[in-house]
């Protein structure tokens, strides 16, 4: 496995108080998965990029996105940062299973 793969990481906090809000929740989360993200947990998704200015393009598009409110963070991290993420309750997604750290899978 070549390490000059990363991943980009969303984590977001949207209000969801009136039905705008909900709007936006939803919109920004459908952006996310058009862009190839893919959630990990409840409000926090990855891409698999090959390199940090690939990663870029797509912070890029992410900062474009027209939130009024929240918290939205994004950082990059390499394919071993990733790997040696502690796992202290539950267990892997199916899309981890399936993807671990290879980049394409046939199913």
């Amino acid at each position: 496995m070549r390490y000059d793969t990363v991943r980009l990481l969303c984590f977001f906090d949207l209000p969801m108080e009136t039905a705008q809000e909900k709007r936006t929740y939803r919109l920004f989360r459908k952006k996310l998965i058009e862009n190839g993200f893919v959630m990990l947990q409840f409000s926090i998704y990855y891409r698999i990029c090959p390199n940090r200015s690939f990663a870029e393009k797509y912070k890029q598009k992410l900062q474009r996105a027209f939130l009024p409110e929240g918290n939205v963070r994004l950082i990059c991290v390499t394919e071993k940062q990733f790997e040696e993420m502690v796992l202290i309750v539950g267990g892997k997604t199916r899309q981890e299973e399936l993807v671990g750290n290879r980049k394409l899978v046939s199913i």
